[in-house]
């Protein structure tokens, strides 16, 4: 009954027959049942035993299904059987057949390798903003254990190993949890009320994640630069690889090491590349954020899409599938050529109307399919049709809908969002260079804005750079930001919180407000006024529809506040 476990040289994989033969959820019951056994340390289990150890819900009635199972467990290589001697009282229990059982190694790597596909399967990941923290800490800790003058090997081992691990795993779960979030956006195996319910917490998980990773990968990015740019990186990566190759046997110890070395190596390097972009490469970092950021309005569009579909606005894919179901209830051809012909109107003469007459006449004397065209009878249409290709009814015109209300509204909204955000590039704009801690306290509009700035500028920061410059997506604004050197760190109020860090020389400019300047200013007006030069008054945030008769021309673009996502129409105008 025992089966020899195949060699490396003739793989064989029987013991993953149990998956696709009849009772497989039978077999899988027992497999487990062992599996459960050896977490307690119990290598032997009887036929009794493991009928005792499977769900009470889905057990056999009485043992011998189980016998059965276990016996084509061992044939397969999953189990191995041998006689149990243990309960032998008289010389004819020898004969009877009586055996105990256990795993193999192959039926345990079976399960081994079922047990990676079930986690693999049902895991969606998650973004880890506490593993960001964590990379920091033990960036940090790399920091202090070089500045020694002899580091100690196992204080440098597990800082690596434990940073090593966290960024594993952050990579891993990002990866999973964007994979996930883009079967949920094709609604893949996911329901709609369940998407319905929770895509308001989605997407705050979502920006709360983008804000971390914008903050705490730029400092990650920093810290990696101080490290390489100081040279201890490589001492730190020897420490660990002679650390880990100690134990190696003394003809295995030179190989070891360099093994060891090489694999901490790539580690550090995925950790660099990861947060660190370099010329004509973004990090995996800022291509995380993208597509973070990229998810957003993109789950807003299927939940458009799914409350257009529940106020029953027409969806041409919920058509024809409506369509499909009616041709499959048709109970005969006659009936689906018939709702062809009212679905699709492929049909002849279906620009011709046929009065009561022509349709009495035709059906008592119905005119064959194969008549040619010559030889039937004319039809009489409307001289109008004739004449002019269409057949227009008479009939009153419908009514105008009047806008003017609703494009006031949004007017108003979108001149108020303006003012709103040129507000908030005022209070950012510093007219020059100064320190980040005589920054001040920033309303929450005006801190969201300033972090995505401050985002923008780190994510360029390269190693051995002192200073960088980079401007807004939308470019309205500029920020320049210079490392001063001298370690001191600068604190940024908020309602909401203190918001810390190391202070910088910054400079803020807001590109809006110099371009109104200049147009200003070829239009001989004081800086910041773009009205007519003659003091005619416009109306606020709005474009005339047409010149006004006291300028020369219609006002400039520039002219018009900067609006992130519209531009307001003017009032009675319809686009």
């Amino acid at each position: 009954m025992t089966v020899q476990t195949p060699g490396h040289d003739s793989p064989d994989y029987t013991p993953f027959v149990h998956l696709t033969v009849p009772n497989a959820a039978l077999y899988r019951q027992v497999m487990r049942a062992f599996l459960a056994a050896k977490e307690r340390f119990a290598v032997h289990l009887r036929p009794e035993d493991v009928h005792a150890a499977m769900e009470a819900e889905s057990r056999p009635a009485d043992v011998e299904p189980v016998v059965k199972a276990l016996d084509s467990l061992v044939g397969w290589g999953n189990l191995r059987a041998d006689p149990d001697t243990g309960r032998v009282t008289a010389v004819e229990d020898f004969y009877r057949k009586r055996y105990i059982y256990q795993l193999t190694r192959a039926g345990e790597a079976a399960e081994a390798a079922l047990g990676t596909y079930d986690e693999a399967l049902g895991r969606r990941g998650e973004l880890q903003a506490v593993a960001l923290h964590d990379i920091v800490t033990q960036l940090r800790a790399l920091l202090v254990i070089t500045a020694e003058e002899e580091p100690d090997p196992a204080k440098a081992y597990v800082a690596l190993s434990v940073l090593t691990a966290r960024f594993t795993d952050l990579a891993d779960n990002a990866r999973a949890f964007m994979g996930s979030l883009q079967r949920t956006i094709d609604l893949h195996d996911i329901e709609v009320e369940a998407f319905l319910a929770y895509k308001d917490r989605l997407i705050q998980y979502l920006e709360r994640f983008i804000q971390d990773l914008i903050t705490l990968g730029g400092r990650i990015a920093l810290l990696i630069g101080e490290l390489e740019e100081q040279g201890r990186v490589e001492p730190l990566l020897r420490l660990a690889a002679v650390r880990e190759a100690a134990d190696a046997a003394p003809e295995d110890a030179e190989h070891a090491e360099a093994a060891a070395r090489e694999k901490w190596a790539a580690r550090w390097s995925g950790l660099a590349e990861w947060f660190v972009s370099s010329e004509g490469r973004a990090s995996q970092a800022r291509l995380l954020r993208g597509r973070a950021l990229g998810s957003i309005p993109q789950l807003l569009s299927v939940v458009r899409q799914l409350n257009e579909r529940r106020a029953g606005r027409s969806d041409r894919s919920a058509d024809f599938r409506a369509l499909a179901r009616w041709f499959a209830q048709a109970p005969d051809d006659e009936t689906r050529h018939r709702l062809w012909r009212v679905a699709f109107g492929l049909h002849s003469s279906r620009h011709l109307t046929v009065d009561a007459d022509t349709l009495a006449e035709r059906t008592a004397s119905p005119e064959p399919a194969s008549t040619p065209w010559r030889e039937a009878r004319p039809l009489r249409i409307s001289p109008q049709l004739r004449r002019t290709g269409s057949y227009e009814r008479r009939g009153k015109p419908r009514r105008v809908a009047d806008r003017g209300e609703a494009k006031r509204r949004l007017a108003e909204i979108a001149a108020r969002q303006a003012e709103q955000t040129g507000a908030a590039r005022a209070r950012l704009a510093t007219g020059g260079p100064i320190r980040l801690s005589r920054l001040g306290e920033l309303d929450p509009l005006s801190f969201q804005l300033f972090l995505r700035l401050l985002g923008d500028a780190l994510a360029t920061w390269r190693p051995g750079m002192t200073s960088t410059a980079a401007t807004s997506g939308d470019g309205s604004m500029e920020i320049r930001l210079t490392a001063p050197g001298d370690g001191s760190t600068a604190e940024v109020r908020t309602p909401e919180g203190v918001f810390s860090g190391p202070d910088h020389l910054i400079e803020i400019v807001d590109l809006t407000a110099r371009e109104v300047d200049l147009m200003a200013g070829e239009r001989g007006l004081p800086a910041g006024e773009t009205g007519p030069a003659d003091g005619s008054a416009e109306p606020p945030f709005i474009a005339p529809a047409e010149p006004s008769p006291t300028t020369t021309g219609p006002v400039p673009r520039a002219a018009i506040p900067h609006q992130s996502s519209r531009t307001a129409a003017p009032v009675g105008e319809d686009r």
